[in-house]
């Protein structure tokens, strides 16, 4: 792939580029790989359709319990990608919600969403919307699938997300507030990890991929440029991640000081790995700063619950 080729008329290194003839070519090919069961982590894991007409789908897992009847946390969890590359269904995303579900002991929901440029934001917002109605249909026990109605607590509800996935989980979190939302679950917090937002200065992939945008203030991107917004966050708790070598974590920096400066109630706090790159625990799981992040994100969602559930 030749970035300077006459043929290019957009290029966004490393995720696309855009040729004359409208071809999209991404840089990377996702790596997907089938639902199963999980031996290392013995979750279990199934592909479940929520809305056929916009391709919206997710993967589903589910932990080994030794309880009966036991109802457990659920997460729903954004993948990343700068908006337009990487799957719910990729190795990548597939090991970590095994890992994360195994160690947690919550039910998890990885919402398949469509893809920039393709589908222009706001498609993965509203895709990731429609799957959290879809996940509230189970709140009385008669939605579609029976794993959610069986073992998920809705008064125990966690948006997740990395990078992009993370941008996505707090737009969620902001239209549980501003939309007509029903009372069938209870967004308790929202971890985001190595969150991709604005910082008021120019963004040429988010102008391209979301050309309805107001710019590079628009509070989807950059939320500490409307703290009247922000402080709607629907949730109890904030969980923000970064890392030292991230050229991303300054962003996350501005908004914990953004969200703490709003009028938002809720608790909010940030943890910091230094020396690490943007979604280490990503690519290098098993590392000791990874397996610190991952306790670090199992006990925000375990600390409510009582020791006989854990």
């Amino acid at each position: 792939m030749d970035p300077n080729s006459a043929d290019t008329l957009h290029d966004f290194p490393p995720f696309f580029r855009v040729h004359k003839n409208g071809k999209i070519e991404r840089y990377l090919e996702t790596d997907f790989v089938p639902p199963s069961h999980d031996p290392t982590t013995d979750v279990q894991s199934k592909d479940v359709v929520i809305s056929p007409e916009n391709a919206v789908s997710a993967r589903l897992y589910l932990p080994k319990s030794t309880i009966p009847n036991q109802k457990l946390p659920l997460l729903i969890y954004v993948h990343g990608g700068a908006f337009s590359i990487e799957s719910a269904f990729s190795s990548l995303y597939h090991n970590y919600l095994n890992t994360l579900v195994g160690e947690a002991k919550v039910i998890a929901v990885s919402i398949e969403y469509r893809l920039a440029p393709e589908y222009p934001v706001p498609a993965c917002y509203d895709d990731c919307w429609e799957a959290i109605k879809w996940v509230e249909l189970h709140a009385g026990g008669q939605g579609p699938d029976p794993w959610l109605n069986e073992f998920a607590d809705f008064d125990l509800v966690f948006l997740a997300g990395d990078s992009a996935g993370a941008n996505i989980a707090h737009n969620m979190a902001i239209r549980v507030s501003l939309d007509e939302f029903g009372s069938g679950i209870k967004i308790v917090g929202i971890i985001l990890v190595h969150p991709f937002f604005g910082n008021g200065k120019p963004d040429n992939l988010w102008m391209f991929i979301c050309p309805e945008t107001s710019g590079s203030n628009d509070p989807r991107l950059n939320p500490a440029a409307d703290l009247d917004v922000l402080s709607k966050l629907g949730c109890n708790r904030v969980l923000v991640c970064t890392a030292g070598k991230d050229g991303l974590k300054e962003r996350g920096l501005i908004y914990y000081d953004a969200v703490k400066n709003s009028n938002w109630k809720g608790e909010i706090e940030i943890f910091d790995i230094e020396g690490e790159d943007h979604v280490f625990h990503l690519f290098k799981s098993t590392c000791g700063n990874a397996v610190l992040l991952l306790k670090k994100i199992v006990g925000f969602m375990n600390q409510n619950l009582l020791p006989s559930v854990l």
